[in-house]
């Protein structure tokens, strides 16, 4: 499928780690964090906070014309200057391309794996249907970014018919366990800041479902929305607004305001390029002309999926873990770009499509290709 973008997660999984954003600036995590444990748009994150600066010192007294001077005034202190601490995001310690770093220390490959993927935040993907033990799960990734005052990216993907069948197929059986599901979901929100990535290829891809279907699928995402930002007021909620490849904005836009992210109940803006290839210029301008198109609050924005987007989409539109691609921005939350919020990693480089490996499954050789 021309247009198909995730092929992201191998179900009962969860793939990812945690994601950013960046305009060729350095990482957030660019440096190896200390440990591997677990307001957006802040200072960048990936400049550390200048210690406060005096204010200038008081003027020398001046003279009087008169013989007698006047009494020195008592020098005042240096007044202190309030500097906001940097925003960190997230890097979660269980990923498969940890795994591998760690297990393979001879590797030649290593080094660079390591130190331009493995070392950078990513998304964490909740790809499995688990009502059981997903708040739990949810909980330990957002707890473990607080602990580190550092921003997580979720992702949750458990739409039914996810991905229209594809290798990436599965999810809720139907869309009243989907509800249950996002309200367990929400409930590990937290409540500090979170980015969450709502159901990549959901509303792009809907053109495969009747437009019964569809109508539900786009209602139970804006319920989604709604119910995320409810659990925690801090989270910020991304919608799929596919590529700059796939439909033109204003049909795009339509899908997107009927699934709720004009709203700001329920909606911060959309995502684009998950799991694709597309330059970052291209999904800018694509993003400006769908959030115009989308109508809704000034301060909807968008983030974009810059982990494998360095060489530009194949020009023969292969998707499936084309070859020739390389890493892209690095994820950070400073852009410097109006309405861009972030450049996020959320297709972690290495794992695969579906043609490298099994979807979602982590092949060394496409992440030292993609790095090196």
């Amino acid at each position: 499928m021309v247009a198909a973008a995730s092929l992201v997660a191998a179900v009962g999984a969860v793939t990812g780690m945690m994601s950013a954003f960046g305009d060729g600036r350095p990482s957030d995590d660019a440096e190896p964090l200390v440990t591997r444990s677990p307001s957006l748009l802040l200072p960048p994150p990936d400049v550390p906070a200048p210690s406060p600066t005096p204010t200038s010192a008081s003027p020398s007294p001046s003279k009087s014309a008169a013989v007698k001077r006047s009494p020195t005034p008592a020098r005042s202190e240096p007044k202190q200057e309030a500097v906001a601490a940097p925003v960190r995001l997230y890097r979660h310690p269980e990923s498969q391309v940890l795994d591998w770093v760690a297990s393979h220390p001879g590797d030649s490959r290593r080094t660079v794996i390591e130190s331009r993927i493995a070392d950078r935040p990513a998304a964490v993907w909740f790809a499995d249907f688990t009502p059981a033990t997903i708040t739990a799960r949810v909980r330990a990734v957002t707890a473990g970014a607080v602990a580190e005052g550092r921003v997580p990216v979720v992702v949750p993907y458990a739409i039914p018919q996810r991905d229209c069948g594809g290798a990436s197929q599965g999810g809720a059986s139907d869309l009243a366990a989907y509800d249950g599901w996002i309200d367990n979901f929400a409930a590990g929100l937290g409540s500090d800041e979170v980015v969450v990535i709502l159901e990549p290829d959901s509303i792009a891809q809907a053109d495969c479902l009747s437009a019964g279907v569809r109508a539900d699928r786009f209602a139970s995402l804006a319920r989604a929305g709604r119910v995320l930002k409810a659990a925690n007021p801090k989270a910020r909620v991304y919608y799929d607004a596919g590529h700059s490849g796939w439909k033109p904005a204003a049909a795009q836009a339509a899908f997107l305001k009927q699934a709720g992210a004009a709203s700001a109940v329920s909606s911060d803006g959309i995502f684009t390029n998950v799991s694709n290839f597309h330059r970052t210029s291209a999904e800018i301008a694509y993003a400006r002309q769908v959030l115009s198109a989308l109508g809704g609050p000034a301060s909807l924005g968008a983030v974009i999926d810059t982990s494998r987007n360095g060489n530009g989409a194949p020009a023969d539109g292969e998707w499936c873990d084309p070859a020739g691609r390389k890493i892209g921005e690095a994820p950070t939350l400073n852009t410097g770009e109006a309405r861009i919020d972030a450049y996020l990693w959320v297709k972690l480089p290495g794992e695969s499509d579906g043609c490298k490996g099994t979807p979602g499954t982590f092949s060394a050789d496409y992440a030292y290709e993609l790095a090196r």
